[in-house]
């Protein structure tokens, strides 16, 4: 269905204005995070150890930044709050980074209350300043203010901008991060929305930008309302495989590491399987033949996430819209989770 600007549903108008200022408010967000994630970059350096807590959207930048923290000789475990409060690695001895856009979340106000407020090497990262979790732990609070659409867009790249302060602390060279937000990309995503135009699922998947993968993943499920999910690459490779087909759509996520020719594989072998492949591609390697290739500058890290991610992001709105008249608007489920 070919929509005009007057038949956009309302969720997805939402949707746009929130990613029309992303960019902006994710740089604004790194320079106005500076001062507090030195005092993150501290504890860091003197523990040693990171947990990343958060649920949907949020875990899925803790999953994404993982490797980022581990180059700098952190030992950084991305973890879902609601599985923390279950059953809990132990907390002591590390640094924690408490994740929540809203900072309203009901697991975040149940695992303050039976940490009874965590411990001293315990931090906030949040778009409300004035949220339980900003009042209750040392945070970080991306500038704009709290998204209003559903589906994360704009919270994933404050989200990743604070980190990107964070690992500046540590050491990192924002340059070619900040680059990426303020000259972004915009690779023709229409021969990839065709590939997929027929599917009735999509699996997102790839190695160190796994985390990626798994934002796009649950994008795509909440928008579109299709199965959409992600395997880290390895794991789609142990069995899962046995789905693939025509049917099920797969959308690979390549950077310029170590790790590309995994995805590359990977591409060969969904293929060979009989479904369409989209790979969003930065790693600069040439492009596998019999898929559909997004390509982008070479990039690795943040910023190859900061590059994808808005592509990434419209292509799954582009994909949503295609099939849900009233795409954005959730039938099922609210912006603020508040029970468990």
């Amino acid at each position: 269905m070919t929509m005009t600007s007057t038949e956009r549903p309302a969720g997805l108008v939402a949707i746009d204005q929130e990613m029309a200022r992303q960019a902006s408010d994710a740089i604004a967000s790194v320079r106005q995070a500076a001062a507090n994630a030195a005092k993150i970059a501290a504890s860091l350096k003197a523990t040693g150890k990171l947990l990343l807590l958060g649920m949907g959207g949020s875990h899925a930048v803790g999953r994404a930044v993982e490797p980022l923290y581990r180059a700098h000789g952190i030992d950084a475990v991305a973890l879902p709050l609601s599985e923390q409060l279950g059953q809990p690695l132990s907390i002591e001895g590390k640094t924690i980074l408490v994740t929540s856009q809203s900072g309203e979340s009901a697991e975040v106000l149940r695992w303050f209350e039976e940490t009874n407020g965590a411990t001293a090497d315990t931090f906030g990262l949040t778009l409300e300043g004035g949220s339980f979790l900003a009042r209750n732990a040392p945070s970080l609070v991306g500038v704009g203010g709290t998204e209003r659409a559903f589906a994360a867009t704009r919270s994933l790249t404050i989200s990743f901008a604070l980190h990107l302060a964070v690992l500046t602390a540590l050491g990192d060279d924002p340059a070619a991060a900040l680059q990426a937000l303020e000259e972004p990309q915009s690779p023709d995503t229409s021969a990839a929305l065709a590939a997929l135009s027929e599917v009735r699922s999509v699996v997102t998947s790839g190695r160190r930008l796994q985390g990626l993968a798994e934002a796009i993943g649950l994008g795509l499920a909440e928008l579109s309302r299709l199965p959409c999910f992600s395997l880290e690459g390895g794991q789609l490779r142990h069995g899962p495989m046995e789905m693939l087909g025509s049917s099920v759509g797969v959308v690979l996520f390549r950077g310029a590491d170590a790790t590309a020719g995994l995805v590359h594989a990977m591409a060969i072998s969904a293929a060979e399987a009989g479904a369409p492949v989209v790979v969003f591609d930065a790693s600069g390697e040439a492009p596998t033949d019999g898929v559909t290739t997004i390509a982008f500058a070479p990039a690795s890290g943040m910023a190859a996430i900061f590059a994808m991610l808005p592509v990434a992001q419209s292509f799954m709105i582009a994909f949503a819209a295609a099939r849900v008249e009233n795409a954005g608007t959730p039938v099922r489920s609210t912006k603020i989770t508040r029970s468990e």
